[in-house]
Parts: C-alpha cells; structure tokens; sequence
C-alpha cells in the first residue's frame, strides 16, 4: 500500500511530470538531496516520495523543522544530549539523527539552522558519526538526509549565513519545485481533488463541482501560498456551500475580507505581500488609490515578472528557446530569469 504522503502528490502538467520523473530518478540514490521551492509547494511531500521509492522505505522517515526549534536547542534536538549536559537535562536523550538510523531524515527550513549546528552536521555527512551534546562518545548512524528550504542556499553562503563546505555536501542533487502558477493545468485537478476529499470528510453524499465563473477565478488566481492555498480556498468553498446540490459558485479568495478588518500597522502594512493574481496587478494597476495604499514595487514587479514568465512558458508548451524568443529575451537571459522564479 501506498503511504498517504504519495497519494496527495497529483499534477499532470509536464513541469509537474518532469519533476517526478528526476524524483524517481535520485531516489535510489544514497546521497543527500535538496528540495528546493516556495511556500506552499509540497516540499515535504516530495521528500517522503524520495524516502519510500528508496531502499530506505521500511526505515525511519524521520521529520524535522528547524525553524521551529530555537537556536539555543537546535544542536540537541538534532544529535541529542547527555544527562546533565544542561540544566533540566536529567536523562539521556536520542536526537532526530539517532533516531533516522537506517532511514532517511527530513530537515525542513534547514537554511534556519544555526552554523554551529551545521558544523556538525557536515562531520555526520561526512563521516557518519557524532556525539551528544555534553557527551564524548562517538556514535555511529546511516542516515540519508533530505534537506529543504524557500532560501537561494548559494547567495545565503556567499553572505556567510550557511556554510558552503556544507551546501557542497547537501547538494547532489537539487531539486525545485515549480510554484503553482508554473502549472496552470493542474490547478483544475487538484481543485477537483481536495473538494472531494472535503466531501468525504463532511459525509456529504457527492461533490458538485464548480460553476464556470468559480473555475475561471481558481484559474485565474495566481495562488502566492501555492498548493496550500488551494486546499484551504476549495475546503473553504465546499463547507460554505452547505451541501447544495448546484455547483459551487462563490470562492472566497480571502478569508480576512470583511468590512470590520482591523487596519494594519504603518510599519508592517508593506511587508503583507500582494495576493492578487500576477495577471491583475499590471491590468489593475492604475485602479490603485493614489498614496492611500503602501505598495512594495519590488514585490509587485516580481510578482508580475514571474507571472509573465510562466504565462509565457505555458503558451509556448515549455520550449525554452520558442519562450525566450517570445519574450525577445536571448536563451541564456530567459533561463537565469526562469530559475529565478522556480521555472526550471
């Protein structure tokens, strides 16, 4: 039987089928692995795919979110600790490392983990082995790390904020995962998909689908919190529906819109990303109220660049040099933007 972490992994666009295709590839693969991508994205989910079509696959899968454990307790949490090693450390404890032996461990977010912590990981890569916190024995473990993170791991080690000897060892192979407007064609799909499974759920007898205008808006959308955001704007359609036999007719893109929405702090107002569609922003762009509303132009012009750019690779059915000459870009201009973005 499949794991549930493989059944939630739908798409048939190409840039979908391709990034399956090199999962599959590096799976078997005894080396680390990067899984690169925004927010939203299903970078954990790709993880567990690498870890059950591995040799791996009856082994520990073990899960890990380094932005989630203060720096103070990364290096514990991670390799473990001795009795007495600190104050409240009354028992030895295993950390994740010990407890992925033989398997495979999963370190989201890794570009949060401290350098310190990365030293020692790099001798784990390395070598195979480590010790406790506040302990002098060597332990041994075979682990295949899977790390992954929204961060561009190169410019954060040209910054010194991750060790590069380290990047060097994590990055085998890298993979990135196309963003949700790189692939039009499976927002449908797994809109279709999530509202059925939100039927199941509720115990309602069928899914009625959506409404033409409700299908143009999930198309349309250009879905910042990618995948996630889908799940919950489809859940969200289902449950509001109350179990009407008609087709779904009203997403609510926004579920903080309402007439009484507390106003923003002057100073985090323009650090609250735009959510419009890439597509809206340009053609919407003169609607905006002239100095009533903070706009981040570094934000907008990403959003509508890398909308552009994915518009454009769609139509061209992913040729890369019929896109470039679209965008009257040379080949080697549209590929530096592409993976900018998360395209390629």
């Amino acid at each position: 039987m499949l794991p549930p972490e493989q059944i939630q992994i739908i798409g048939e666009s190409q840039v979908f089928l391709d990034l399956m295709d090199r999962v599959s590839e590096v799976a078997p693969m005894e080396r680390p692995v990067l899984v690169i991508g925004e927010r939203g994205t299903g970078k954990e989910l790709i993880a567990a795919r690498l870890h059950f079509l591995s040799r791996r696959w009856d082994r520990p899968f073990i899960k890990t979110n380094c932005a989630a454990i203060p720096d103070t307790l990364i290096e514990s949490e991670l390799f473990g600790y001795e009795a007495g090693a600190f104050t409240g450390a009354t028992r030895q404890r295993a950390g994740r490392f010990e407890q992925a032996d033989g398997g495979t461990l999963f370190l989201d977010e890794i570009a949060n983990m401290t350098l310190a912590a990365q030293e020692k990981m790099l001798r784990v890569i390395e070598y195979g082995e480590f010790e406790r916190v506040g302990g002098n024995e060597t332990l041994q473990v075979d682990i295949r790390i899977v790390g992954a993170t929204n961060v561009d791991l190169p410019a954060a080690a040209a910054e010194g904020r991750f060790r590069l000897d380290l990047l060097d060892r994590l990055a085998f192979d890298v993979l990135t995962v196309p963003p949700l407007r790189a692939r039009p064609g499976d927002v449908a799909l797994m809109a279709e998909h999530f509202g059925r499974n939100m039927v199941k759920d509720l115990g309602w007898a069928a899914f009625t689908g959506f409404s033409p205008s409700a299908a143009d808006q999930l198309l349309r959308y250009g879905w910042p919190g990618n995948v996630r955001e889908l799940k919950n704007a489809v859940e969200r359609a289902v449950y509001r529906s109350v179990g009407e036999s008609e087709p779904i007719s009203e997403i609510v893109l926004d579920p903080f819109a309402s007439p009484w929405r507390p106003e923003p702090d002057a100073s985090s107002e323009a650090t609250i990303p735009s959510r419009r569609a890439p597509a809206d922003v340009a053609a919407g762009a003169q609607d905006w109220p002239d100095g009533s509303e903070p706009l981040d132009l570094k934000a907008v012009m990403a959003a509508f660049e890398s909308g552009l750019l994915a518009e454009a690779f769609a139509a061209n059915r992913h040729n890369q040099r019929d896109t470039a000459r679209h965008l009257s870009l040379t080949y080697d201009q549209f590929r530096h933007a592409a993976k900018k973005y998360g395209l390629l």
